[in-house]
């Protein structure tokens, strides 16, 4: 079991390691250089954004829903799956659904 001394030192932990990247990113900007036009950056900045997006959109929608919720994640499993075995049984796919 999480002790709560634990869990406050993660969150702590955590929002100090936002701050320091914030801080980082305000000295660079005040020498000239910018961090933002790292594709790594942009990469994980879209990945937390998305992450973020399909969780509360998740749950807002089966809180309203219910069990429908599921074709969400069905879908883009679906999708992925098409994608991951061949691009043209994915395009197929995408026509199909037109």
């Amino acid at each position: 079991m999480l002790t709560t001394d634990l869990v406050a030192g993660a969150a702590f932990g955590y929002l100090f390691l936002l701050f320091a990247i914030a801080y980082y990113g305000d000295r660079q900007r005040a020498r000239g250089k910018s961090i933002i036009a790292n594709p790594y950056i942009y990469a994980l900045s879209l990945a937390a954004y998305c992450t973020a997006w399909t969780f509360y959109g998740s749950v807002g929608k089966a809180a309203t829903s219910g069990v429908t919720f599921l074709t969400m994640g069905f879908s883009t499993s679906l999708m992925l799956r098409a994608f991951y075995k061949g691009y043209g049984q994915y395009q197929r796919f995408v026509l199909t659904s037109f």
